[in-house]
């Protein structure tokens, strides 16, 4: 019985490691070779429009990246941006799922429009809010405002820092919310209804059974939303890139599209390597902290 048990694990294996070597194989070739060369680019002098041998400089291109004004800049914006739309994310997709998990009609409606911008396409909408907050009057909010008599002239949303960088927030915390609602919403059909009925009972109110029963039940998916909303944070790129493209003069710039300006039109690929090295020990970072908080939940 061993041996025929033997025979047909080894069968078994047979049939399928054609397609792990495949597997393996695609990872080494897209992924692995590439994080690879990221890595011994970042120690290197590279610039891909001359033909010279890529010259070694140790960590001269990390001392320069914590020393860069505008990788200070960026890295300031990009936290910025995940303080902000993280927390509203979270906040109104909670809010959300659990208006639509109570007893209410068109339930099924509500989950597709609020799952819509979620499955937009970034540059889309990303144009669309770029249209709709231009600095003239052929900005459709300035339009409204100015027909509404609210302001005297057009207000120049994408010339001033803190309001070109909140279009990019509100953008960000629009199209987000839908998929946190998702995820909350499958947490919240997994709760007991009979903590409700029996807290009903004791006379708690709508505000007492959310606080005391909906958000501890959440706490595990809570901790899961956080973490890759944060890490979205850290890329930020399109909206950015479509809506300001980093001005006025770098001041909405994000790590991801000054690296992405470093490397395609500075041409300079080991300080962007070096820069996207950096990046990825703090995403890594995070997410080990993550895996360590929700072994310690279990």
């Amino acid at each position: 019985m061993q041996s025929t048990s033997k025979l047909k694990r080894k069968e078994e294996w047979k049939s399928v490691f054609p397609y792990i070597m495949v597997g393996l194989f695609l990872l080494g070739v897209f992924v692995i070779y590439p994080l690879l060369r990221n890595v011994y680019m970042s120690f290197t002098e590279f610039n891909i429009l001359t033909n010279e041998t890529e010259a070694y400089v140790g960590f001269e291109n990390y001392i320069r990246a914590v020393h860069d004004p505008k990788v200070q800049m960026a890295l300031v914006n990009t936290v910025t941006f995940g303080l902000v739309t993280v927390p509203f994310q979270m906040l109104f997709g909670l809010i959300l799922a659990a208006v639509i998990n109570s007893k209410i009609k068109g339930k099924l409606f509500f989950r597709v429009l609020f799952y819509i911008p979620v499955i937009s396409s970034w540059i889309v909408v990303s144009l669309i809010f770029r249209y709709l907050f231009q600095s003239s009057d052929a900005g459709a909010i300035n339009y409204l405002l100015l027909k509404m008599h609210l302001i005297a002239e057009p207000i120049a949303w994408l010339s001033s820092r803190w309001t070109a960088n909140a279009i990019i927030w509100i953008l960000s915390i629009w199209k987000g919310i839908g998929w946190v609602m998702i995820i909350y919403l499958a947490a919240l059909q997994g709760i007991n209804k009979s903590l409700y009925e029996a807290a009903e009972i004791d006379g708690a109110n709508n505000v007492q059974k959310f606080w005391n029963i909906t958000v501890p039940k959440v706490r595990p998916i809570t901790t899961f939303i956080f973490v890759n909303l944060l890490i979205g944070s850290f890329n930020v790129f399109l909206q950015v890139l479509m809506i300001t493209n980093g001005a006025p003069l770098g001041r909405t710039e994000v790590l991801l599209t000054y690296m992405y300006k470093v490397a395609f039109s500075e041409f300079d690929f080991g300080y962007s390597s070096a820069i996207a090295v950096m990046m990825g020990i703090v995403i890594f970072s995070i997410t080990y902290m993550q895996s360590k908080f929700l072994k310690g939940d279990e």
